[in-house]
């Protein structure tokens, strides 16, 4: 795990602070501004998704430096794991509109997003191929 290459932190960080700010800009926007109807409320959980997955991506990003992996994680784990969080809170969102979360359902929820996670990157463990070093 030595010359392990993370993509650089400063642009992940600059499009998850724009996805945060334009997702909760949108959400107050809904909230302040908007009736309750139909396009509002399905608008309303994908600006949801936005801020959250917008919050995730800088921390999926720090803690997959803090906690490094073989194959390193690159852009694409990267924007799955924010992902994963936008549509966990998203889900969480809804079943509270719907009055039928519960603390069993949240932890549930959870453990089932991070057992998805985990087998995906077992599978990209298992393809991974190191690279060969050149002969010259």
């Amino acid at each position: 795990m030595k010359n392990q290459k993370f993509p650089p932190f400063f642009p992940i960080f600059i499009t998850g602070m724009l996805l945060a700010a334009f997702g909760w800009v949108g959400v107050a926007y809904i909230i302040l501004m908007m009736d309750p109807e139909l396009f509002p409320r399905w608008l309303f959980f994908f600006l949801i998704f936005l801020g959250l997955s917008g919050v995730a991506l800088p921390l999926a990003a720090f803690l997959n430096r803090r906690f490094p992996s073989e194959p390193p994680a690159g852009e694409g784990v990267l924007i799955r794991q924010a992902v994963w969080a936008g549509i966990y809170g998203s889900l969480l969102v809804w079943l509270q509109q719907g009055r039928i979360l519960n603390p069993a359902l949240i932890i549930f929820l959870a453990v089932g997003f991070i057992l998805i996670e985990i087998l995906l990157r077992m599978g990209e463990r298992a393809r991974w191929k190191p690279k060969e070093p050149q002969n010259d």
